[in-house]
């Protein structure tokens, strides 16, 4: 696994594994059910991603999709694709929300709503509610 995928968490926090891409629960939760998905090729810019890679990714972004929206029941989806500090391709995947969401006993707001999200303002949680939260959205994927 590339050093970007590592950093995330893996494989520790894998939701979900691929051929080509590895989703992963973010380490810092900006809104409810907060993801990485993460290309494992070197690639380091998204034209470097192989077409199998492209192709498989229309796959990924359905089943974590339908995943997020049963969990988190977000009303809008954001990717980032930022990569300024982790330089392999991926994307931070944020579920966005008016509102706020109740999950595993934690209160999850969406602060920048409807403005674009702000990734420095995230919900501290405890090992084991990080835990619980894994769980509970890996148990709402289908594969």
């Amino acid at each position: 696994m590339n050093e970007t995928i590592k950093k995330f968490g893996y494989p520790k926090n894998v939701l979900s594994e691929y051929e080509h891409w590895v989703v992963l629960l973010r380490p810092k939760q900006v809104t409810a059910g907060s993801l990485v998905l993460a290309c494992k090729e070197p690639a380091t810019s998204f034209s470097e991603v192989s077409v199998s890679a492209y192709s498989e990714l229309a796959q990924v972004t359905k089943a974590m999709e339908n995943a997020l929206k049963r969990s988190v029941e977000y009303e809008k989806i954001n990717y980032l694709a930022l990569m300024m500090v982790d330089k392999e391709v991926h994307f931070h995947v944020l579920p966005r929300y008016q509102g706020v969401r109740r999950i595993v006993g934690v209160t999850f707001t969406d602060e920048a709503w409807p403005k674009p999200a702000d990734i420095t303002n995230v919900t501290e949680l405890t090992d084991q509610e990080f835990k619980q939260l894994h769980a509970f959205i890996k148990n709402h994927w289908d594969n």
